[in-house]
């Protein structure tokens, strides 16, 4: 079967954690936020919020916060993907948050690829090691809990994309 567009670019993501010298265009972030706010979400409640790092000392920051985020010093931005639980379907108790910024985070990573930009998914949720310095550092509101950081930038080159089908795992009417 011939692949379209959309499943080249979904085929050829990969995860970048290696950026050579540039800045990101704002017209590129924001397209990128709005690959994000076109994800689906339980009953359309839309909870989440982006907040887009550019500010180099604020990259170095979250570089140095998060052990596993290391590479967001050398990114050219980085994208914290928020949710907003009083914004959330099923109440400021529920999790459906985590799956809605889950598939907007995603659609980030997709964009980026399709743009020729270099972008990874490092978790933040649930690690409260991990949560408690972004807030403070980005002085996010109790009601704000952000998910993931998504660094970006200009690929270096080198990665490649994985195969990952694996026939074993896909079952036809039922187990």
């Amino acid at each position: 079967m011939e692949l379209n567009e959309t499943l080249k670019t979904i085929f050829s993501r990969k995860s970048v954690r290696a950026y050579a010298e540039g800045t990101i265009p704002r017209e590129k972030l924001e397209m990128l936020a709005r690959a994000g706010m076109a994800a689906p979400s339980a009953v359309d409640q839309r909870p989440w919020e982006f907040i887009i790092v550019t500010e180099p000392s604020t990259l170095k920051a979250l570089a140095a916060r998060l052990p596993y985020a290391k590479m967001t010093a050398h990114a050219g931005a980085a994208i914290v993907v928020c949710g907003d639980l009083r914004r959330q379907w099923g109440g400021p108790d529920s999790t459906m948050w985590v799956i809605d910024c889950a598939a907007a985070t995603e659609n980030i990573l997709l964009a980026a690829e399709s743009m020729g930009l270099g972008a990874v998914w490092t978790a933040l949720y649930p690690y409260a090691e991990r949560i408690q310095p972004v807030k403070e550092l980005l002085g996010l509101p109790e009601y704000i809990q952000p998910l993931a950081l998504v660094p970006v930038g200009i690929p270096r080159g080198g990665e490649k994309p994985k195969d990952k089908w694996n026939a074993q795992r896909l079952h036809w009417e039922q187990w």
